[in-house]
């Protein structure tokens, strides 16, 4: 079966002359044919970038959110399984917590603190060159106090002295230490003493704004 393209051309060729002043409905067939594929695909595309483009943005949104929203529930889900336990786990760090809050002294019973750790000089036989209570440092939670020492003694009480401040039943401990020898096997000991104490009702308040003020701060920026 022989096919004559030049003729098949020729024919098409033939059914776009003549058509100007001729209604699009009197057109021959192949001039309507490509008309009807120009308009549809001018219809697709004006359709894609005008209204459908839209719509796959917005199912992709819908989709991530859908995925957050399923990650949140087995997050949730999760914590809902493990409540007991977690529960037990709080219970926990508060018995801890109230634990090491018992080596903290409260404020009045600070005077007493610092009475003991003079009598753990002297009990050692030491000699207190200065014994000078700095300002008060109040944290978050606690407030420190640092307490310049010096004293002169010889290595061994020194020594014994360091062990009974960190024997003590309340939270005491010796920093930026440094000796010095002296005459006769005596030693100078300078140090920084640091005791802690737990927070009044009042500070504890004071902190606790100033910790929401500084959060309201941060979440305005």
């Amino acid at each position: 079966m022989n096919i004559d393209l030049k003729q098949i051309f020729s024919d098409l060729a033939a059914q776009f002359q003549g058509l100007k002043g001729r209604q699009p409905g009197q057109w021959p067939l192949a001039p309507r044919v490509l008309c009807a594929l120009a308009v549809g695909g001018a219809v697709a595309v004006a359709g894609y970038f005008l209204y459908w483009s839209g719509q796959f943005e917005e199912e992709d949104a819908l989709a991530q959110k859908e995925q957050k929203l399923r990650s949140d529930y087995q997050s949730k889900m999760a914590q809902a399984i493990n409540l007991d336990a977690l529960k037990r786990q709080k219970n926990q760090v508060d018995q801890y917590v109230a634990r090491l809050e018992k080596q903290l002294p409260s404020k009045a019973e600070m005077d007493a603190l610092l009475s003991d750790i003079t009598h753990a000089g002297t009990g050692r036989g030491l000699q207190f060159e200065s014994f000078k209570p700095g300002q008060v440092v109040v944290k978050d939670y606690y407030a420190e106090l640092p307490i310049a020492l010096k004293l002169t003694g010889r290595y061994h009480d020194l020594g014994a002295f360091a062990a009974d401040m960190a024997h003590m039943p309340r939270i005491v401990t010796l920093n930026n230490i440094s000796l010095a020898a002296g005459k006769d096997n005596v030693l100078t000991l300078d140090a920084t003493a640091k005791t802690f104490r737990y927070l009044d009702p009042e500070e504890a308040a004071s902190q606790r704004k100033s910790r929401a003020d500084k959060n309201k701060k941060g979440g305005a920026k």
